[in-house]
């Protein structure tokens, strides 16, 4: 039996590689950031070709340090950015431009239209999501009106559009695999959710041809090996899927009404809601959790734009701390928030508010307010915006939930974790490894190649690091109010 699993998390800012073991016990982490670029305000690009060479440098890198070698590989697992579009000459494997990011705000003009030429009921009930400038599908009908060539070429299948899995997969393969997985494929805004294939008026709708859409696959599936030619092993990948349903499925939220919320550069919050397609009623996105032999599972999703981003935004724009570790001290130092709430709408509002043109708003400043009350008010912001989504979801899925299981970077937090609790009125729940988008990843490959019996086996290796309990004396109620009269004057 071979040793390990290794999952790739093609990230927003970062490629990373991670060896687990037959534990689940993480063995080695490599990671190397990557360029953001923003060419124009609300533009925000990265380059496909900087990816994949981080990513394939940090996967040979993490096979140095764990000192084992590509044959003690089981199988991959791949988790990504979801919505970040690529197209690229299938003749040439080129991309035919930088690839558009999914904070990118560029085609809500295009969104606009859409909705005024009233369609946006048919694309929440075919896709599940709503318009917005967020998903895929409008990002690729830009590139393709860049040029009358270039649609020429996609009409001629000439070009291919990929996630970043997608394009992951097409490198790992020499080329030989354009595929997709079905969460990927979900957050488009051209794959049916229920009938689980691309939609041929969705895309008539969005001038995108067929031709240029990858092959859909299970989460939990051989369906490629990498070539010997490019990584000099050929090793199965076994297991893909979109980083938050990727996290929801390392957090064993496997049965319906389990939820977990990710704190990384946004927030993203999901429910399972089982074998059902819950529509919500509460502007909430309806995704597919992932798909395992013939049973595919759906959930209900609520995004935050802007989370980690914002405490980033502290130390760099506003230079209030040095690193963003420091924002939980300086945060602590007082007792409360001296009356300020924070807005932060850097990058519009998602869910449920779904205005892309919100701008951020800090609110309630007077002579005694310090740079503590500032940061305090930020990590409340987080906590607020996580809470709006969770009370629609917990409507929509007609479940109240007993706790919330949390992971991403700022889950090491303490004290926004506290904020959280106190705010939900409701148990906090914080693994040991907080690494759970990797680790679904790898659940998912290891699932399909044997290196884990079953679900029963993996269950063993889940741990609780710490559960945060409503304080009994918060002002959570006082916060609240002045959040919601607050964010009126915002959206």
């Amino acid at each position: 039996m071979k040793s390990y699993i290794l999952a790739i998390d093609a990230g927003t800012t970062s490629s990373r590689a991670i060896l687990f073991d037959k534990k689940g016990t993480k063995i080695a982490t490599a990671q190397q950031e990557f360029q953001q670029h923003f060419p124009h305000n609300g533009w925000v690009e990265h380059d496909a070709e900087e990816i994949w060479n981080t990513q394939l440098k940090v996967i040979k890198e993490v096979v140095q340090l764990a000192n084992t070698s590509l044959e003690e590989i089981a199988a991959i697992g791949i988790t990504n950015q979801r919505e970040t579009t690529v197209v690229w000459n299938k003749k040439t494997g080129v991309p035919v431009g930088k690839a558009i990011v999914w904070q990118d705000r560029r085609t809500s003009a295009t969104c606009e239209t859409l909705k005024q030429e009233g369609k946006a009921d048919l694309f929440v009930q075919k896709t599940g999501l709503v318009l917005d400038a967020y998903f895929s599908g409008t990002k690729i009908k830009w590139i393709l009106d860049q040029s009358n060539e270039l649609r020429q070429q996609a009409q001629e299948g000439d070009l291919a559009f990929g996630t970043i899995d997608s394009w992951l997969i097409y490198k790992l393969t020499a080329g030989s695999k354009h595929i997709t997985d079905v969460t990927n494929a979900s957050r488009t805004l051209l794959f049916n959710i229920h009938e689980l294939k691309w939609d041929n008026e969705l895309m008539t709708l969005l001038d995108v041809p067929e031709k240029m859409m990858p092959e859909v696959v299970s989460s939990s599936e051989i369906v490629a090996h990498t070539d010997t030619a490019v990584l000099g092993a050929a090793i199965p990948i076994s297991g893909i899927a979109g980083d938050q349903q990727s996290a929801l499925f390392g957090q064993l939220c496997w049965n319906e009404g389990e939820v977990k919320n990710t704190y990384g550069t946004g927030c993203f919050c999901i429910m399972n809601t089982g074998t059902k397609a819950v529509q919500s009623k509460n502007k909430m996105l309806t995704t597919i959790a992932w798909k395992i032999g013939d049973q595919v599972e759906y959930a209900i999703e609520g995004s935050i734009f802007v989370a980690g981003a914002l405490v980033q935004w502290l130390r760099d724009q506003l230079r209030l701390i040095d690193s963003a570790p420091e924002v939980e001290a300086l945060a602590s130092s007082v007792a409360d928030n001296g009356g300020v709430t924070f807005i932060p709408a850097l990058t519009g509002l998602g869910a449920p508010y779904w205005n892309p043109n919100a701008t951020g708003a800090i609110i309630g400043l007077t002579r005694g307010t310090t740079d503590a009350h500032i940061a305090r008010a930020a990590l409340e912001a987080i906590a607020l915006r996580s809470m709006e989504i969770i009370v629609e979801m917990q409507k929509d899925a007609g479940v109240q939930f007993s706790s919330l299981k949390v992971d991403g970077g700022a889950s090491n937090n303490n004290l926004l974790m506290q904020i959280q609790a106190d705010l939900l009125n409701t148990e906090v729940v914080r693994p040991k490894e907080t690494e759970t988008t990797a680790m679904g990843a790898a659940f998912l490959a290891g699932l399909a190649v044997g290196f884990w019996s079953s679900k029963d086996e993996i269950r063993t290796m889940w741990q609780e690091d710490k559960i945060f309990h409503p304080s009994a004396d918060n002002d959570a109620k006082k916060i609240i109010e002045m959040w919601n009269n607050r964010i009126e004057k915002v959206h």
